[in-house]
């Protein structure tokens, strides 16, 4: 009799250890359950799209800093996809589709233009540029050392009167910039160190650069003071 209540006892205690080791793999697996169900596919959806239009914005109208921009932005993208698919988000998320440009409006009649007086071998001359620096068309004028060959130019956001910043002068050189593309010049002293040869500020890039570009790929750099 007692030997048959010991063996009871001891299967009792087998029983019991089993259903807490059920009940502890069944709490984990419901914790997991909740861990992958909490991210809101709505809400990584919408966070989603709103980086992928801030893309396309940058791409549609970009600046000096976009390509910076971008690439940050593709890396959050690229976070979101990740959590989306590991929450099993499945919708075809996009950037939205860019507004439609105006209308345009047919151009107002403009006056004829002046014809320029006939050249009478005064102080102008015909390489002069449009900035008044005196450019003879390649690039230099003669009047001071060509450096940094090989260089490109580019800006840095300063709102002053034109300037430039160096790592190559120390402040308060004088340099001449030439944008060989559309042989523009801008003469400006170096305000501020920098780790380029020549970085030109908003107002003197402004004079040099063409159009819609933020980088001088064929600039003659000339130290003249």
């Amino acid at each position: 009799m007692y030997r048959r209540r010991r063996t009871t006892g001891r299967g009792r205690k087998v029983f019991l250890g089993v259903a807490a080791a059920a009940l502890l793999g069944g709490a984990l697996a419901v914790g997991t359950g909740l861990g992958n169900a909490g991210e809101s596919c709505a809400g990584l959806d919408t966070a989603l799209r709103n980086n992928l239009n801030f893309i396309a914005g940058q791409r549609a109208d970009p600046d000096a800093l976009s390509e910076a921009r971008i690439a940050n932005r593709q890396a959050v993208v690229d976070l979101i996809q990740q959590r989306r698919a590991t929450a099993g988000c499945t919708a075809d998320v996009r950037a939205d589709a860019p507004a439609p440009p105006p209308a345009a409006q047919p151009p107002a009649a403009q006056p004829p233009a002046a014809q320029p007086p006939a050249d009478s071998g005064g102080s102008g001359s015909a390489g002069e540029d449009s900035t008044g620096n005196g450019s003879t068309g390649n690039g230099s004028t003669g009047a001071g050392e060509v450096v940094c060959k090989g260089s490109t130019v580019t800006l840095f956001n300063e709102n002053a009167g034109p300037a430039a910043s160096s790592g190559t002068f120390p402040i308060g050189t004088t340099l001449r910039v030439t944008n060989l593309d559309n042989n523009r010049s801008v003469t400006v002293r170096v305000t501020s160190p920098s780790g380029s040869c020549v970085l030109l500020n908003n107002a003197a890039f402004e004079q040099v650069r063409e159009p819609g570009k933020f980088l001088i790929r064929r600039p003659v750099i000339e130290r003249i003071g």
